[in-house]
């Protein structure tokens, strides 16, 4: 039954051997546990038939490390942006500098045509 949760289902690739109840393949596992086969031959055995696809889980090697170390990776970029944001203070944003009213450009025209609105 471990095996089948490490193996994809080949038929829609949707889902796992023992979430999805692939006979073909259930059949073909337990033919090979009644072998005496480890569960790394078995997956050895499906891996060079249907390729790295139908492992589960990803093997940590070459490529696959991106698949590993992705989520890690933006997570920290989260975790970075988030403690920046933080450090910004109130105070920070109570110095920045805003221009007055009367120093926006077309200002009285704007509040004339607003008036007219009315």
């Amino acid at each position: 039954m471990d095996v089948e949760k490490s193996l994809m289902a080949t038929c829609c690739w949707s889902g796992t051997v023992y979430d999805h109840g692939n006979k073909e393949m259930e059949i073909e596992i337990a033919g090979m546990v009644n072998a005496g086969k480890t569960k790394s031959e078995i997956l050895d055995y499906f891996t060079d038939k249907y390729g790295e696809r139908v492992l589960s889980i990803p093997v940590a090697e070459g490529f696959n490390y991106f698949a590993w170390l992705a989520p890690l990776f933006i997570a920290g970029l989260g975790f970075t942006i988030i403690l920046l944001y933080m450090r910004t203070s109130k105070d920070d944003l109570a110095q920045k500098t805003y221009p007055a009213d009367d120093t926006i450009a077309y200002g009285d025209q704007i509040e004339r045509e607003l008036k007219e609105l009315d």
